[in-house]
């Protein structure tokens, strides 16, 4: 059985920031695949923050909302959940919400609240990068299905 960590507002849990969910079509392979579980988790919960919230993105080492409220220890500590959650169940993989302050991999909005996009990572999807787990975003699950069909995971 193969166990991959999985942005829950993906799962059609309304826990995003403006407490919706977004589900996507082909989240629905990944589900019925034989052998796999995904394992939901939002780390901005997971943190503390509470649903709704208000929208946040990284400026320099700090997550701040558009309030200007410094969240980031919000950040780090569902950061440092989701972790210790993809190491209980041998995650190897992670699907993660792209863009996400917290869970963007490879492109986040950057921190001026203008919808602006820049290459970076969000803290949770950096710190599971870090532990060697590998993080697509829901718009890149082509190649994750491709190796659980052929490779394994």
């Amino acid at each position: 059985m193969k166990h991959i960590l999985i942005s829950a507002c993906l799962l059609g849990q309304a826990c995003r920031y403006d407490g919706q969910s977004k589900t996507y079509a082909a989240i629905e392979n990944l589900w019925h695949m034989p052998d796999v579980t995904l394992i939901p988790f939002c780390p901005e919960q997971g943190g503390g923050l509470p649903t709704p919230r208000p929208a946040s993105e990284q400026q320099g080492d700090r997550v701040v909302t558009e309030t200007g409220a410094d969240v980031t220890e919000e950040y780090e500590r569902g950061a440092d959940q989701a972790l210790r959650l993809a190491r209980l169940y041998s995650c190897t993989w992670a699907v993660l919400k792209e863009k996400s302050p917290s869970c963007g991999s490879g492109e986040i909005y950057d921190g001026t609240f203008s919808r602006t996009l820049t290459a970076g990572d969000g803290v949770t999807a950096a710190r599971l990068k870090a532990a060697g787990i590998r993080v697509v975003g829901e718009k890149h699950l082509q190649p994750l299905l491709a190796a659980l069909r052929h490779v394994g995971v």
